[in-house]
C-alpha cells in the first residue's frame, strides 16, 4: 500500500444518515463519496468501505453547540464512534464539526439547483476532512 493510494474517510453523523467523504491521505483534496443509513447495517457498509477504498483511518466530526458546549448530538456523537471503534479495522480520528451543516446547506442553496438532506450530510463530510487535513498540515494533527 503506498501512501499515495491511501485514503481516509470523512464521516458527519446524524441519527438518520452518516455523510461520507473521501481524501488521499496526507495531500488529497476531500470529495464527497457517499451517504449511509444509520441503521444495523452501518458497520457492514463501512467495513466494504474500508477496504474499496484502502481506507488507513476515519476522520468522525464531533458536533458542539455554537459556544462550544457538549450537546446531545455530541453524546449521540461519541457513543456511535466508540461503538466503531471496537468494530472496525481502523482508527477513528474526532474532528471539531462547528457548523459544517449549516456551510453546505448555504453553499448548497448558492448554487441555485435542487439539493437534498443526504447531499448536505456528504457536503459536511468534505468539510470535516478539509479541516482536519488543514490542521495537520499546520503540525496540529
Amino acid at each position: 500500500m503506498t501512501q499515495a493510494s491511501t485514503s481516509i474517510l470523512g464521516l458527519d453523523i446524524g441519527k438518520v444518515r452518516i455523510g461520507v467523504a473521501k481524501a488521499y491521505w496526507p495531500f488529497g483534496i476531500p470529495a464527497p463519496l457517499t451517504v449511509l443509513n444509520n441503521d444495523h447495517n452501518l458497520v457492514d457498509a463501512l467495513k466494504r468501505l474500508i477496504a474499496e477504498e484502502n481506507v488507513a483511518f476515519m476522520v468522525a466530526g464531533c458536533p458542539r453547540s455554537l459556544h462550544g458546549n457538549k450537546t446531545a448530538q455530541t453524546a449521540f456523537t461519541l457513543d456511535l464512534v466508540d461503538q466503531l471503534r471496537r468494530t472496525l479495522p481502523v482508527q477513528i480520528k474526532l474532528q471539531d464539526e462547528a457548523a459544517t451543516s449549516i456551510k453546505a446547506e448555504a453553499e448548497l442553496k448558492a448554487k441555485g439547483r435542487p439539493f437534498s438532506k443526504s447531499d448536505i450530510d456528504s457536503l459536511s463530510a468534505v468539510y470535516i476532512l478539509e479541516d482536519f487535513l488543514s490542521e495537520h498540515r499546520r503540525g496540529k494533527s
